[in-house]
Formats: C-alpha cells, structure tokens, sequence
C-alpha cells in the first residue's frame, strides 16, 4: 500500500476518530486535559507504526502533563484501538504535540492588534 492511496487515507481518518473518541471517553487519568484534540494521524503503509498530532489548550504544563499521560496510557489506547479498527497490524502509536492551533489564535490575535493601532493613528490623523 503507497503512503499517499485512498485506502491509506480512509485507514489514518478511521484511527484518527477512534483515537479521538478513545482519548475523550475511556482514558481515566488526570493529567490528560479535556481539552486535548488529535489533530491528524498518519499511519505508516505496512500498519506497524503511526504518528498522532495532538493539539492540548492550555499553558506548557497542560501540554507536558497531557503528553506524559498519553505516553503511559499507549498499551491501553492500543489495546482499545485493536479492539475497535479491524486491521492486520495494530500500528504502534508514537504521540507528537502538536502546536499549530496555538499558533493560529496567537497569530490572529496579533493581527487583531495591529489592526486596532492601525485604527488608532488612522483616528489620530484624521483630528
């Protein structure tokens, strides 16, 4: 199977909303947030490993915690992804934070900010 096939696609969407629903209903620990989102998954062609971006809203703690809580967590979220998607292999997750959400809102709250001291000295000029 090639990295980029329709059957790959199909198969890293499937993980990715087992994944999801996983980490938000049948996982206990504290550390993990509630606020925690896979962002994307990518599964490799022969089913043996898979990347999950997860994406966490909060400060750095939230984000180290949450991490940490997934990391000890892989068995069980395995076991539960072996369960729930028929496949050959169940892949074996590897966790990667993923920022881009953050960056986005940080990035727009910076434009927000120019545009007001744009409207500042447009207001300025016009007195």
């Amino acid at each position: 199977m090639r990295k980029n096939s329709i059957k790959n696609t199909r198969i890293n969407g499937e993980v990715q909303r087992v994944l999801a629903e996983i980490i938000r209903g049948e996982i206990k620990d504290p550390r993990i947030s509630p606020w925690t989102s896979v962002v994307n998954v990518e599964v490799a062609p022969d089913l043996k490993s898979c990347k999950a971006w997860i994406s966490v809203l909060g400060g750095e703690e939230a984000r180290n915690s949450t991490l940490q809580g997934l990391k000890s967590a892989e068995g069980f979220i395995r076991r539960q992804l072996a369960k729930l998607v028929n496949l050959r292999n169940t892949p074996e997750i590897t966790f990667v934070m993923d920022q881009s959400i953050e960056y986005g809102v940080n990035m727009s709250r910076r434009i927000d900010e120019v545009i007001a001291q744009d409207d500042e000295r447009a207001g300025d000029k016009c007195e």
